[in-house]
């Protein structure tokens, strides 16, 4: 199963943290910039695919090398721009999988209606973020210890391939800690629904589920191996 390369759409204050985060996760990122200063700064920074293009054009967005199962995230900080951007590929190409972040409810709305896929509302993000540390403070710092760990703590999505002896199995029910990981939850494939598994996961695991994990990064990857390989899971 191929797994879609990544096209981020803007290198300002929210893009430039975004493709730090996929870089550490190896993804194959492409950085696609209108504004002369910040396509140089994304190639200062290290970043070798950096594309410096009117964003505004169809034929110079069609001439892009988006495959139908790629990835699309738009950050442009014009959101104005964003709108216009975000309809602008849909178009171009109706498959992909398209991302965008908006600052306001009326720019969420139009983002939708302009055919993204998912839409972050930063203001939503962060009111939720507040209540949770009101609500749940301790519960709260220790994801953010998680999260900033020195030692590589972080969440991985694994897609379960056919051959998977996980296929058929409840995921509760595996000893994810013998392998240094603890599972979050699954986005079932034939909804594309997330569950928590704090919430019961009652339907066996399917080709191409993905299982949420979270722990050490060099544990996460020896236990996407195992299952990779059709190794005996406990």
């Amino acid at each position: 199963m191929r797994v879609g390369d990544t096209f981020l759409f803007g290198y300002g204050s929210h893009g430039h943290f975004i493709a730090y985060g996929l870089k550490a996760e190896k993804c194959q990122l492409t950085i696609i910039e209108s504004n002369k200063n910040s396509y140089q700064l994304a190639k200062n920074q290290g970043y070798k695919d950096v594309l410096l293009i009117d964003v505004t054009s169809d034929t110079q967005l069609s001439r892009l090398s988006i495959k139908q199962d790629d990835i699309i995230i738009c950050v442009m900080e014009d959101e104005h721009l964003n709108v216009f951007l975000t309809l602008s590929l849909r178009a171009l190409y109706p498959s992909c999988t398209i991302y965008a972040i908006s600052n306001s409810i009326d720019t969420s709305q139009k983002l939708k209606m302009a055919g993204a896929n998912r839409v972050i509302d930063l203001y939503e993000v962060s009111a939720k973020r507040i209540s949770n540390l009101l609500k749940k403070p301790i519960a709260t710092k220790l994801l953010d210890s998680f999260l900033s760990h020195p030692h590589g703590i972080s969440f991985k999505e694994i897609t379960l391939p056919k051959h998977s002896l996980l296929i058929g199995r409840l995921a509760d029910t595996i000893e994810y800690k013998l392998y240094g990981v603890l599972l979050v939850g699954v986005v079932v494939f034939a909804t594309g629904e997330f569950a928590f598994v704090t919430h019961g996961i009652v339907a066996p695991l399917q080709r191409d589920d993905i299982l949420v994990c979270i722990g050490d990064a060099e544990d996460l990857e020896q236990f996407e191996e195992k299952i990779l390989k059709k190794e005996e899971i406990e």
